[in-house]
């Protein structure tokens, strides 16, 4: 079979559904990896293997039965040091190991960011236990942020007030943790006006930046965004700044969704992640390269280009409101009636509280009416479970 390279995709959610498409357009050969069978990326890849990522010799016979060319880490939660020792043996993981193994852990990612590369973040201090918890909120203050220095999507994250809503925070934040580590980050809470997504993307001509996407969250999770968001060039220049800074030094190619908080003019860092960002679903109807193309392009080696724009657009999450496993889907044709709409239903075969299933996209002429439109049309799509 005739391809131009061959990718192992390890987690197959809808980040990487998107991402397999973009790679398939250019002619990759995709096995797509994940814990569970008929996972969304896996039902538009060319292979597939089930297996935990943090199984460590699962993960390695999966790379030496396919050689890959590259290893793309879709999730957080993988054995990275059977990256870190792939690499060592001459595969390439996407971007690197070391960014893999930094950003699995927000503590490693927070302290690269504020102590060696000197970016500015809110206060914080990490604790192991609830008397360590509470210390470390006398150091930052209330209100403040606690949350598992490794989960995914916000899971286990609880804005505390007081004292006395610690306990329940730290009770939370291990229940939702991801692998081995019962370590939490507590973090001086940042009363900004907004906050970004800077997708940045590390290529060999350099680096780009999308526009810059706004977006909502509730329970640490993401509900809406939109692109793009106005911001002061001095501001908007600052975020670059530091993006730059840390992608530079995290090395590689590949597209990284960096997150900031805005106050007035200042420019906090936040977070991290070294792969297309569930924010960034807004690029599938805002830019003519989306963030899952840029992400494959730079992967692979090929152009991107020095200036991207948007057009204004906006997404809405569509959530599951119960366990299921057994699912379907109706309100489509009211929801694609919105102005300027579209959807991504991604084929979860299961359902769970407040899971992502599917997202609304619209573009209108200013972001304040996609936003709206977008909402809409989620609203419109409804979930039938049939059990």
């Amino acid at each position: 079979m005739s391809h131009t390279a061959t990718i192992l995709l390890l987690g197959s959610g809808e980040l990487g559904r998107e991402f397999v498409i973009s790679a398939k357009r250019l002619g990759a050969y995709v096995v797509a990896c994940d814990a569970y069978d008929n996972a969304p990326a896996m039902q538009v890849s060319d292979a597939r293997e089930v297996f935990s990522m943090l199984d460590a010799e699962a993960l390695r016979r999966a790379v030496e039965t396919h050689r890959p060319d590259y290893i793309v880490p879709e999730i957080e939660a993988i054995r990275t040091e059977v990256l870190a020792e792939l690499e060592q043996e001459g595969f390439t993981v996407v971007p690197s190991a070391r960014a893999a193994q930094l950003t699995m852990n927000r503590d490693a990612i927070r302290d690269l960011a504020a102590h060696d590369l000197g970016l500015t973040t809110s206060a914080y201090r990490y604790a192991k236990n609830l008397e360590e918890v509470r210390a470390a909120a006398a150091h930052t203050g209330f209100p403040c942020v606690v949350k598992p220095v490794m989960s995914s999507s916000g899971k286990g994250q609880t804005t505390v007030r007081d004292e006395a809503g610690l306990e329940a925070a730290w009770d939370y934040a291990v229940a939702n943790m991801r692998g081995d580590r019962s370590r939490v980050i507590v973090e001086q809470f940042v009363a900004f006006d907004y906050e970004i997504t800077l997708l940045t993307v590390r290529h060999k001509g350099g680096v780009t930046f999308c526009p810059p996407i706004g977006h909502r969250q509730e329970r640490g999770d993401y509900q809406e965004s939109w692109q793009p968001i106005a911001m002061s060039e001095a501001a908007l220049a600052s975020a670059q700044d530091m993006a730059r800074t840390i992608v530079d030094d995290l090395g590689g190619y590949g597209l990284f969704g960096v997150e900031f908080f805005v106050k007035g003019e200042e420019v906090i860092f936040s977070e991290l992640s070294p792969r297309p960002h569930d924010t960034g679903m807004v690029t599938l109807v805002s830019q003519n390269l989306t963030e899952f193309d840029l992400h494959a392009r730079a992967v692979m080696g090929l152009p991107v280009p020095a200036e991207l724009r948007a057009r204004p657009a906006a997404s809405a999450v569509i959530l599951a409101e119960r366990d299921s496993e057994s699912l379907s889907y109706e309100g489509l044709a009211e929801a694609l009636a919105e102005p300027g709409t579209d959807l991504r239903i991604f084929g979860k075969p299961t359902s769970r509280p407040y899971r992502r299933m599917g997202v609304a996209l619209a573009t209108a002429g200013d972001t304040d009416t996609a936003r709206a439109h977008a909402r809409a049309a989620a609203d419109k799509v409804r979930i039938v479970y049939g059990d």
